[in-house]
Order: C-alpha cells, then structure tokens, then sequence
C-alpha cells in the first residue's frame, strides 16, 4: 500500500480560510431547494481542500437507518449502496457519539466498511474524516470526506474545516431529514390503509382514506413511472407540492434533484434568471455566473409551483424548453439541454385565464398532458380525523407532549368547519391545540376561534348573548368542561356537579342554556 503522505493545499492564511466559509455560507443563503445547495457545499470544499470525494449522510429517526443525501465524487450506484445502523462503522459510530473520528489510513481500521466500494476501487493509502452534524446534544447526519492519506495534524487542520462546514449546513439538512421523514410516514400510512382496503399499495402521496384520496393515489402512482408533464391543480394549502414530491420519489429519478421555485414569490426581473440562470454581467448585480434551476435539476424533476403566475413573455420561453428541451442563460449564447421532468401547479383556473388572454394557450395544451386535481378539504371530511391524528403524532414528537385523543366537543367543531385554508389550516389549528393542551387531550377552547365559532351547540341563545371573543370562547370552554363532566358520569347531574365544583341546580341550568339533554349521557345498564 502507498504510505506517501500528500501535501496537497489547505486554506492557512486567514484570508483564504475566510473567504471559503463565507463561501460555504452564502451558497446554502443562495439555495432554496436543499438538496442542491448541500450538494454545491461539497463540490466547494472538494476543490479547496483537495477532496477526491465527500459526502453528506442523515440520520433517518422514523426507519433508524442513515443513508447518503448528497455526495460529490459518488456514483449513484455507490450511493445506494452507503447504508448504515446507527453505531455501524465510522460514519454510524459518529452519529452515535456525536464525536468525530479520524482514520489516518483507510486500509488499517477495521471500522472502515467500504460500503461504497472506494477502496477497493483506488488500492492505494487514503484518509478518511467524518464529523457529526449537530446543534448541542441533537445530531442528524454526518459530514465525510476521503483524503489522500496525511499526517494527523493536517487531517485535524481539515477536520476544523469540515466541522464548520456542517454548523453551516445544520439548517439545511435538518430541513431535508425532515422532508424524508415526513415522507416516509406518508408512505406507511397510506400503505397500511391500503393492505386494510386489500389492495394494492399505490403512491403515497396523501393522507387519507377517503375514496377520493383512494382515487388520487392511484392515479398519481400511474403518472409517477411516466416521464409526462403533471399539472397539479387544487386551491391554496390542499397539498399539491406534497404530491409533486410524491410523484418524483415516486419516479425512476428518485435520488437525483428535485427542485423547486414558487413562480408568484418572484418579481417577473429575476424569474428568468431563477429559472434559467445568467452570465457574469449579463445585468447590473450579476456579478457572477449562476446556475438556474433547469440546470440545477439535471436529470432530476422540476416543480414550478403558481405557475399562473408566469409573465406572458416568460411563459413563451418556457414553452420553448417545454418543446425543444433547450433554453440559454439570462446574456448568454450557448444553448444548454434541460433533462429533467417538469411537474406544474396552480390554484388558478388556466382555462379561463386563456380566455382572458393572460396566459398561452399553447403553453396551457403543453402543460395540461396529465392534469391531476387535488380535492379540498371540505370534500374529503372523513380524513379530517385521520390528518389530525397525523399532526398529532408529529407535534407530539416535535414539542415533546404526549396528547392522546380529541374530546368529542372538539371532533364536533373540526367536522362541522369548512376549512378555507384546506390541510395548511389543519395542521396550523392542530399545532396550536398541542402546545395549549395540559391534559393529553385536545379541547375544543384550544382550537383557534374560527374553529369554535363553529360549534353547532353555540349557535343558540349563549352565541346570542355572549357575542364575539373573550366571551364566546368562555362559553365555548364552559359546555366542553360539562360535556366531559357528564360523559365521565354517565349523565348523573350530581357526580357532575361535584366533578366542576357546582351544584345539581347550577349545572342544570348550565346544561339548559346551552342545549345539552343529560338524559343522552346515560350508560345503558
């Protein structure tokens, strides 16, 4: 085995060593798609510190197994195949411990698995470093890289360098770990509901086991192994970027990029250099070369999000990739080859904005190749439980609480509202009652006031006498405490009064103003 050590360059002077943090820094500012991002952090350090590969790694704590995200100098065969347990090899014992280790020589640490096959492929001497990526105690994945073989000081040089390298990207793949997370639970979920069903298990995309979900699913799944356009359509917070994601993860180019712009968050100066990137100088600000998401995407999916939205003038040079798979950079001249799979959506209606001439309808007939409509809330209330089961566990992990059940006042007001805000409305609602609720259970007073407004048996004489606000929700928490009182009794009005400190009289009262028949309460011997 080779034993010379290498002397290839790292940043000593303070300046140089400034200079590639702040650049590390202002590529994941850049990026809003993460994966892309990581990846151009890795590519950065590669050619600073002389890398000839790195890798990120993450922690998946739903299925326990640590898998590579991104990696520079990897094939995509050799990352399917870098799988780990927690505690596994290097890279499994790092995000174990937290700590980072140094292997000054590849060939002589049996801890070394070679999952990768790098080893076996190069047969010379190579280092290895690994550090955690962490904030204080919490550790989600791993920041690793392969070095001609040196001494320790110079390693531990570059490990300096690698641990800063992962504080920056913290933020960054703590957003990807949730996303592969978020997924996965989706993916058993509607899995497990469609064994239930005695199905076959279509793409997991939405929670739910509405027969409309059942239908999407299913329709989806048969689009995903497609390399056809999408255009998903539904109102605002249904989930139509869920399934966009769905449907790439869902594809055969799951694991390569999946980037995303929302068309209506960007003025119509910049969309197209966002889109299709710019030269050095092409535009006062632009003074460097950018790359735009088509290129970013490669052979990945491309998912424009409000794509309503577009200028007629960059909706006609969107047609052109759409028909010619080719575009050119904001003052550039050469021609480039966009490979990837465009997924489209909007919450407007396009027919009638073609109508109205404001926007093409070539560009429309490009896009509508396989229209999916993902249906509102208020169509789908029997998943209402299911998706607030969901948030639950999720907010439960997230705020370490440990709420157990919705009391029924409270189903009654989640089933009888009509969610303009679809499931983003949901699961705001759902996040609240979590972080209120003292007793594992969510109440109907720790639902937001649109929600408890709602509430069928507040409709009569006490929402006339109590109006809006603080004396509504009073109102609102005084029946749910008697509701549960007398479900805990049976509809004994005397164990009741006793459970809320009043007696038999007031509670009867309180029972009349809102409405409640106790009668109904009583268990049946």
């Amino acid at each position: 085995m080779d034993t010379t050590l290498s002397n290839a360059p790292v940043p000593t002077q303070e300046t140089d060593y400034l200079d590639l943090v702040a650049d590390l820094s202002g590529i994941v500012l850049d990026e809003s798609h993460i994966g892309n991002g990581i990846g151009r952090v890795l590519r950065r350090l590669n050619d600073a510190l002389g890398f000839p590969r790195s890798i990120i790694t993450i922690f998946n704590r739903k299925s326990g197994r640590i898998t590579i995200k991104e990696a520079c100098g990897v094939s995509d065969e050799e990352k399917d195949r870098g799988v780990y347990s927690l505690g596994e090899g290097i890279i499994g014992r790092v995000i174990d411990s937290g700590e980072a280790i140094i292997v000054e020589d590849i060939g002589d640490d049996s801890r070394f698995l070679n999952r990768t096959g790098f080893r076996g492929r190069e047969g010379s001497g190579y280092s290895f470093l690994c550090v955690p990526i962490k904030a204080g105690p919490e550790v989600i994945g791993a920041l690793s890289a392969y070095s001609e073989r040196m001494d320790m000081s110079a390693l531990a040089e570059r490990k300096r360098i690698l641990s800063i390298a992962g504080s920056i990207l913290f933020h960054a793949v703590q957003r990807s770990q949730a996303q592969e997370e978020e997924l996965q639970i989706l993916r058993e979920e509607n899995d497990n509901l469609h064994q239930r069903l005695g199905d076959k298990p279509a793409l997991s995309a939405m929670v739910g086991n509405s027969k409309l979900i059942h239908a999407l699913n299913q329709l989806a799944s048969k689009i995903a192994v497609t390399d056809a356009t999408v255009l998903i359509l539904g109102e605002s917070g249904v989930g139509k970027g869920l399934l966009a994601q769905a449907i790439h993860e869902s594809s055969k180019r799951r694991g390569k990029p999946f980037v995303k712009l929302n068309c209506a968050a960007l003025s119509e100066s910049i969309i197209e250099s966002e889109l299709f990137g710019h030269e050095r100088g092409a535009f006062t600000g632009a003074i460097r070369e950018r790359k735009g998401r088509f290129e970013l995407a490669g052979d990945g999916s491309i998912f424009l999000d409000e794509i309503g939205e577009l200028s007629l003038n960059t909706q006609a040079k969107l047609l052109r990739v759409l028909q010619e798979r080719e575009y050119e950079r904001v003052g550039g001249s050469q021609t480039l080859k966009a490979g990837c799979r465009m997924i489209a959506a909007t919450n407007k209606d396009l027919t009638e904005r073609v109508r109205l001439g404001e926007f093409r309808e070539d560009l429309f007939y490009r896009l509508n190749v396989f229209p999916i409509t993902v249906p509102p809330l208020r169509e789908r209330k029997s998943d209402i439980i299911l998706l607030a089961d969901f948030f639950i566990e999720r907010f439960n992990r997230q705020n370490g609480k440990s709420v157990r059940r919705i009391s029924t006042p409270a189903i009654d007001m989640l089933m009888a509202y009509h969610w303009p805000g679809n499931i983003r409305e949901l699961e705001n609602a759902i996040e609240r009652a979590v972080i209120l609720s003292e007793d594992d259970t969510i109440h109907g007073y720790h639902l937001p006031p649109s929600l408890q407004i709602a509430e069928p048996h507040l409709r009569g004489a006490a929402a006339k006498d109590s109006g809006a606000g603080l004396d509504q929700r009073l109102c609102a928490m005084e029946y749910e405490m008697i509701v549960e009182a007398l479900k805990q009794t049976g509809g004994k009005l005397a164990r009741s009064a006793r459970i809320l400190g009043l007696t038999e009289r007031v509670i009867g009262i309180r029972a009349k103003k809102y409405g409640i028949d106790f009668k109904l309460f009583r268990r049946r011997e």
